[in-house]
């Protein structure tokens, strides 16, 4: 059925909405789009004047096709080549959605992100559209067709696995600047020590190279560890050079609103390590070298201003 221009304004209108939710509920930008287009072939062959409220209607079907994705997921990730991790997203993509509230950062933090793959489809549909979206439970519950108490007991499960994760506060965008600032001037420096105190006793290094970029498969554990591997990582070398096929600058910017360091050779992201800290020092560094999942952020990279190159000898 053919759309008026209104009909489809309408939907372009919705467009930023259904891209945020989505990204969260699949930890893919690229699923994500394919989840919105899916969205639009449906509201294009809907009889879109019975709609009464086009909203609902949307999040509806975008939610059903997230929760058949988020199912299959989990089959596909069984055989994942190593480490699977969210598709990071740098500042100022309008795929981020809000971060007007604590819970609205939060829910598209890389570490929520990943806490949330421990969760049940229902339970990430649940926690996404209350905590993100501040959705009420009984709209919530019309979407997954679930009455509102039981919307509201997956409520309180989803923020129990979630929070379980989260056992040590977070602390402010001014100490994270700094200490990543410090984290990097510690890996360049080719020394272990100053590392190691900047990095928690329990820290974990984790990579995704999506079997496409060499990518360690089990997680590098304790701060001495992570601090060696770091070490060798972002001190000069020609065998790094010979892997890059180049020399590579990094920078210091920020993805799903924390630190993070993006290293580019020949202007095109080859990596992005996401650096997770709490008072007692960075206690993750989740880096994405899957170039599947660099797409998104080098489109954004290309046409952003990178800020201050803090490191151009790798």
């Amino acid at each position: 059925m053919a759309l008026t221009q209104d009909q489809v304004d309408r939907f372009k209108a919705s467009m930023p909405r259904l891209e945020a939710i989505a990204y969260r509920l699949l930890g893919s930008a690229s699923d994500a789009e394919d989840a919105v287009q899916d969205t639009f072939l449906r509201w294009q062959a809907a009889d879109v004047d019975r709609i009464e409220v086009p909203e609902a209607w949307l999040t509806k079907v975008l939610t059903n096709l997230c929760l058949n994705q988020l199912t299959s997921a989990r089959a596909r990730r069984e055989t994942y080549v190593g480490q699977w991790l969210p598709e990071p997203l740098l500042a100022g993509d309008p795929m981020l959605g809000p971060a007007d509230t604590v819970e609205q950062r939060e829910s598209v933090s890389y570490a929520v992100l990943t806490l949330m793959e421990r969760l049940s489809p229902n339970e990430r549909v649940v926690y996404v559209l209350r905590e993100a979206f501040t959705y009420p439970h009984r709209k919530i519950a019309e979407i997954l067709d679930i009455t509102e108490s039981a919307c509201q007991q997956i409520s309180h499960r989803a923020r129990k696995h979630v929070a379980e994760g989260r056992t040590r506060a977070e602390i402010d965008e001014a100490a994270a600047r700094r200490i990543a600032e410090e984290f990097l001037t510690a890996a360049t420096s080719g020394r272990t020590e100053p590392l190691v105190e900047l990095l928690a006793a329990d820290v974990v290094a984790i990579g995704d190279g999506g079997g496409k970029v060499p990518a360690r498969a089990k997680p590098f554990e304790g701060a001495r560890a992570v601090a060696t591997f770091m070490r060798s990582l972002f001190h000069p070398n020609q065998a790094l050079r010979n892997l890059l096929g180049g020399s590579a600058e990094v920078h210091l910017s920020t993805a799903n609103g924390a630190p993070a360091v993006v290293v580019v050779t020949g202007e095109r992201i080859i990596g992005v390590l996401l650096l997770e800290m709490t008072a007692d020092g960075i206690t993750a560094v989740r880096s994405q070298v899957n170039p599947d999942k660099l797409e998104r952020a080098n489109v954004r990279w290309a046409a952003a201003d990178h800020g201050e190159t803090l490191l151009h000898t790798l």
